[in-house]
């Protein structure tokens, strides 16, 4: 059979694409070919009510496993409660929801071993056609974009007791400051059950998953909770984007194939959040009349280079953090300010839509850095700076 389009990788942005195509145009023939045996790896993705439009809650719905009306920021000088809501997806809930609508739309256990513009061959010599191919296999190392890294170890944990934590704490950075900026993420599952997450911005990739562990599990003892079972383990490493050439991505894939998710650098260069572009990108491809090669090359080439222009003040305020704030009072500072701002500012910026005004209110006033660090750090960044 000859598909329209093929998607290479179950992850979130695929899956969640696939999912919306059938909705909307039952009529286009796709496959997603996932190496795994599940769609969605082991992963949590969150976002807030504001990140995405209310149509997109809509069909996005199904996908999420916890809900809450508010969440909370930690800092040394202050603790704040956000009156936004907070969404969690669970892969495991992706893989049911997205596999029960696609089912035989979708290849799992299957290895990719050449990918061109109209041919997929799989690692049992199966050969797949289509029309064009949309590669979401994740990060792919490139020497020139500047980065740093948002790395993380997450344990969901079973209290012997319960927790008395009744909603999200997004940040809390009144831990010891460790390797770059670090800060912790707990999501409160039910009341003996969490998902406690140590984070950091860093300006290195290495994880060391036990030692992070232990700080986690110290973490838990000074906040009085007595862990019974450690449930599960998630780590990742991501990358933070402080500048380079965008291009160089798209000067590279010269055989018309798209790229969505994190290969085409589709998530917020600062926080790290991937599930609004996700969302975003899955409606834009439900609009597309055109699927062949060349054209969807084209279309996520350009949705790739917006998206890299509309982050440029992401980029610049990376840079203040790695660049121009060098103690870890500087970098705590950065953040502590920023959660200060109001409400409605902090929601645009989770959802990449901050106004001038927005960008002119978290640059003014008294900066919390060197001024003449802060002034170096505002020309856009090569790779060979």
């Amino acid at each position: 059979m000859e598909y329209d389009i093929a998607f290479i990788g179950g992850g979130l942005a695929n899956s969640l694409a696939a999912y919306r195509l059938k909705q909307i145009r039952p009529d286009v023939k796709f496959l997603i070919i996932e190496k795994n045996r599940t769609l969605g790896g082991d992963h949590t993705w969150s976002f807030h009510d504001t990140d995405v439009s209310p149509a997109s809650h809509d069909w996005l719905h199904p996908f999420v496993v916890a809900k809450w009306a508010q969440q909370e920021v930690h800092f040394p000088a202050f603790r704040r409660t956000l009156d936004v809501g907070y969404n969690v997806i669970k892969s495991h809930r992706l893989h049911e929801i997205a596999g029960d609508v696609l089912e035989e739309n979708v290849l799992l256990g299957k290895t990719v071993e050449h990918l061109a513009r109209n041919q997929i061959i799989l690692s049992d010599g199966t050969q797949i056609n289509a029309h064009s191919v949309l590669d979401g296999r994740g990060w792919k190392p490139n020497s020139e974009l500047v980065l740093a890294y948002q790395k993380f170890v997450g344990l969901e944990v079973e209290l012997k007791n319960p927790h008395q934590q009744n909603k999200p704490v997004i940040m809390d950075a009144t831990v010891p400051q460790i390797d770059g900026y670090r800060f912790i993420y707990i999501l409160p599952w039910d009341e003996r059950r969490l998902l406690i997450e140590d984070t950091y911005y860093s300006p290195n990739s290495s994880l060391d998953q036990d030692q992070i562990s232990d700080r986690i599990t110290q973490y838990a003892e000074d906040n009085g909770w007595e862990i019974e079972t450690i449930v599960d383990i998630e780590k990742g490493v991501l990358p933070i984007i402080l500048g380079g050439d965008i291009q160089s991505i798209w000067r590279t894939n010269t055989n018309d194939i798209g790229l969505s998710g994190l290969a085409a650098v589709n998530f917020n260069f600062t926080t790290g959040y991937s599930l609004p572009d996700a969302v975003r990108f899955a409606e834009s491809i439900s609009s597309i009349e055109n699927f062949e090669a060349k054209h969807l090359h084209e279309f996520t080439r350009d949705y790739s280079m917006d998206l890299w222009k509309r982050g440029q003040f992401n980029q610049l305020l990376n840079r203040l953090l790695f660049k121009a704030a060098l103690t870890p009072e500087e970098r705590v500072n950065i953040f502590q300010r920023f959660y200060r701002l109001s409400e409605n500012l902090i929601c645009r910026f989770y959802a990449g839509i901050s106004t001038h005004y927005d960008k002119i209110r978290i640059l003014s006033g008294k900066p919390p850095v060197s001024l003449l660090r802060a002034i170096r750090c505002i020309p856009s960044q090569s790779a060979y700076d």
